[in-house]
């Protein structure tokens, strides 16, 4: 069906002309009450939060409120405002101007005025849900101009109309966001005199410009996001702001490995071809939750979901990279962990223990505990730790039949991985975990990809902390 191009036509088109007298957030509680009805998805792609912040999110639009979503770094906040997209209609009449006026109601200058020259012959243009969202990252150089607006003298100028000329003022992201949604990132780093900028377009719905005598009715949605460490203890979002935002929902990091996992397996860019068993993906999560719960690790700056992500790819391209160069299958192993340490230095804010220790030294040590809790109960530890108390070591080869030879010499440890694994060249990843075990618990040491017993001046240490080389 070809889409009405004048008001005349819209109106003869037979389009629901009533959608038009619906604001913004009336017609995201209209859309997301549809989707309640029929079941729906409502934030595809969103894992882990379908008990705790969906449904507060459900409230919050069912209430017609503006919202903050407030968490740490690396969980989904900016996803889910862009998701918010979702509950707007496909698409949606405007005149061609700068605030996408309502053509049935403009509150532009230039919308009532291309109302009246024009009448029914009114030019109309479609919106798509991605046309009405707007987004912006919160800084410190942001202007009140940026967000609101200012007089455009050239523009006043070349109408010649006078410094009053309405029309020649030059809109900001809010005004332009008229009819959809505007989206704040990190509002805490918002300047003060922006963020009272916003306080009439909250609780009013209008903006004033410079001082003119404008007043715009604005039907704009406005979402924001926080980190709660600068919204609680910072203390940069100003008071008044805080209390015109309707609603505060809190986001948060996964509650299990499972739930991680899914996250990670569904946002990671992972090759064809290699194979990445279970237990190596699940180890890959547990670094980001020992992470989280170690003194070492700044807890208000959290560790962002990004962590595993990253890390599993890491780990996908060690596999890969061993494949090529020595033409064996792509099977990912708890080395390829270590291999990936780049993927979590840089994405840990260390307390002064952790600075002291080293970034690099600290990975290595979550990435041990990560495997030591992987392998968890599993019994058969005992018999390979024996087989080590004579002094004996053992060098694991980068080589997978090398490693499978070497594995083959230790007969305790390949029963083992022979009882764990689905094939011969998963034995090898499930050998090296049951080492990686020892070495997380502190009761063997690993020096350059060989496996031996810790020396006698070490047997006092506390378990689970282990002198870790590279």
């Amino acid at each position: 069906m070809k889409r009405p191009r004048t008001l005349g036509e819209l109106k003869a088109s037979g389009w629901p002309l009533e959608r038009l007298r619906r604001g913004v957030r009336e017609e995201a509680r209209d859309n997301l009450a549809a989707k309640l009805r029929a079941g729906e998805r409502l934030f595809p792609g969103i894992h882990g939060y379908d008990d705790t912040v969906v449904p507060a999110l459900v409230r919050a639009i069912l209430a017609r409120q503006h919202f903050i979503l407030l968490g740490l770094r690396g969980q989904a906040k900016s996803r889910i405002l862009r998701g918010l997209v979702h509950l707007l209609d496909p698409e949606l009449p405007a005149l061609d101007t700068p605030l996408r006026d309502n053509p049935l109601a403009p509150v532009s200058p230039e919308g009532r005025r291309i109302l009246a020259e024009a009448g029914e012959d009114a030019p109309i243009i479609w919106l798509t849900p991605e046309d009405r969202y707007v987004e912006k990252l919160a800084t410190p150089d942001v202007t009140v101009a940026d967000l609101i607006g200012e007089l455009d003298p050239i523009k006043a100028a070349h109408r010649g109309k006078g410094l009053a000329d309405l029309e020649a003022l030059h809109y900001g992201l809010v005004p332009r966001a008229n009819r959809g949604i505007f989206a704040v990132n990190e509002l805490a780093d918002l300047p003060a005199r922006v963020q009272v900028a916003l306080f009439n377009v909250l609780q009013e719905g209008d903006v004033q410009v410079r001082g003119f005598p404008l007043r715009l009715p604005l039907d704009v949605w406005l979402v924001f996001s926080a980190n709660p460490e600068d919204y609680t203890a910072r203390g940069r979002i100003v008071t008044p702001l805080k209390d015109r935002i309707d609603a505060e929902v809190r986001t948060h990091y996964p509650r299990s490995v499972e739930e991680g996992l899914r996250i990670t397996l569904a946002e990671a860019r992972l090759p064809e071809g290699v194979r990445i068993p279970g237990f190596i993906a699940r180890a890959v999560e547990r670094v980001a939750f020992v992470a989280r719960r170690d003194p070492r690790v700044d807890p208000t700056s959290g560790v962002s979901q990004r962590l595993p992500i990253s890390l599993l790819e890491q780990v996908a391209a060690g596999a890969e990279a061993r494949a090529l160069a020595h033409g064996e299958p792509a099977l990912a192993r708890p080395r390829d962990l270590y291999g990936g340490l780049a993927a979590i230095t840089g994405k840990l804010e260390l307390e002064y223990e952790g600075e002291l220790m080293g970034a690099e030294a600290l990975a290595r040590e979550l990435v041990a505990r990560a495997l030591a809790e992987e392998w968890g109960e599993r019994p058969g530890l005992e018999e390979i730790e024996a087989w080590f108390a004579g002094r004996r070591t053992l060098a694991l080869p980068e080589n997978l039949a090398a490693a499978r030879k070497a594995v083959a010499a230790v007969p305790p440890l390949a029963q083992l991985a022979r009882r764990h694994a689905a094939d011969t060249d998963e034995e090898v990843a499930w050998a090296e975990l049951a080492l990686e075990a020892l070495v997380g618990q502190g009761r063997l040491e690993r020096h350059e990809g060989t496996y031996r017993p810790k020396p006698p001046s070490e047997e006092g240490e506390t378990p689970g902390r282990s002198v870790l080389e590279p």
